[in-house]
């Protein structure tokens, strides 16, 4: 494998727990970690503090992919059809802006990118979107229990009710970029 095909690409969809879940069936990806950025607070946030909605940090996943495999294109229009990026600060029954749709664009490539897939994208809804578009700044991993969460809670309430449906939708919208 060729390092230089390896990329970082890091959005935030509401819970955390919807959005790794999404992109750990996508073709080409390697890792995907949850955590927290985008806040100001003094040391590392923890998850009741981000939950608070003081710290201003979002919930996000941050995802490292072969771009030889899947681009960033592509990562991002399965971030946009897999959660509503037209409400404001809320996904579902999760509110705050601790849930707000963003990207978290890592150089001005990334950037460039993500304004043309965020105006390509406008078509699709009939309410306007409001996907955050900000540079990168500190990455904070999420606490362990919320690593690989669907995965080890499959049967756990939210997991049913909530990924299940998006996981779904994954697969009727993506079918051709899952492995």
């Amino acid at each position: 494998m060729d390092k230089s095909n390896i990329k970082v690409a890091t959005v935030g969809g509401g819970c955390f727990w919807c959005t790794e879940a999404v992109f750990q069936e996508v073709k080409g990806i390697m890792k995907v970690v949850s955590g927290y950025t985008g806040g100001k607070a003094p040391g590392r946030p923890t998850y009741r503090e981000v939950c608070s909605g003081l710290t201003g940090h979002a919930e996000v996943v941050q995802i490292t992919y072969d771009a030889s495999v899947v681009t960033y294109a592509d990562i991002l229009a399965v971030f946009m059809t897999t959660h509503d990026p037209t409400t404001l600060n809320r996904q579902g029954a999760d509110t705050g802006t601790q849930y707000r749709s963003v990207i978290y664009f890592h150089d001005e490539e990334q950037k460039k990118v993500a304004e043309i897939v965020l105006s390509e994208m406008a078509s699709f809804y009939d309410k306007p979107i409001v996907t955050e578009l900000s540079p990168l700044e500190v990455f904070y991993e999420a606490e362990a229990y919320h690593q690989d969460y669907y995965k080890n809670n499959t049967s756990q309430g939210y997991c049913q009710v909530v990924i299940n449906p998006k996981l779904s939708k994954l697969r009727k919208l993506h079918a051709e970029k899952l492995k």
